[in-house]
């Protein structure tokens, strides 16, 4: 396995604390994830920050999870100026008015049940596969829902970790 060290990376390992924070805050929004990242600075690889990225989305609390969640917005209405959002959700883009309607009441069916946004790592997902993930998990007990949440946030929050591990400037 090769072991790569990214400008990217290298800026994010000297940037100062609080400015560290601040990019992992973008990346998740869970404080304790952001802390846990912040904590095992500097990183060798891209992988050993991918790894950290891993272990600290499985060891996040519900309350942690919550706090996760609330960063992202309901699929189908990314957040207003917000390019990442609109990026991952890219396959909502082109989706008809019907589909965005059925995604609307579908998405407040799900928040009603779980109390908490559909979360699904968007990327690379058409409109129809988001619609019909939140079908069939709309079913699950929330214990089983709580955990497949967490493997999402975890395929989102890499996703957006190699965004910033890959820039330069």
């Amino acid at each position: 396995m090769t072991s790569t060290s990214t400008p990217g990376l290298i800026r994010f390992n000297a940037l100062e604390q609080r400015a560290a924070l601040a990019e992992l805050h973008e990346a998740c929004a869970s404080r304790a994830w952001g802390e846990w990242l912040l904590a095992a600075r500097p990183y060798a690889s891209t992988e050993d920050l991918y790894t950290a990225s891993d272990t600290a989305t499985a060891e996040l609390t519900a309350a942690d999870l919550d706090e996760a969640m609330a960063g992202h917005p309901p699929i189908g209405r990314p957040k207003p100026g917000d390019p990442t959002s609109a990026r991952e959700q890219r396959g909502m883009a082109g989706a008809s008015e019907e589909l965005r309607a059925e995604m609307l009441e579908l998405n407040l069916a799900y928040q009603d049940r779980f109390g908490h946004v559909f979360l699904i790592c968007a990327t690379g997902r058409t409109g129809e596969q988001m619609r019909d993930a939140v079908k069939e998990r709309i079913g699950n007990s929330p214990e089983q829902e709580r955990e497949i949440v967490r493997t999402e946030l975890g395929k989102i929050n890499r996703i957006r970790l190699a965004r910033l591990v890959e820039e330069e400037a």
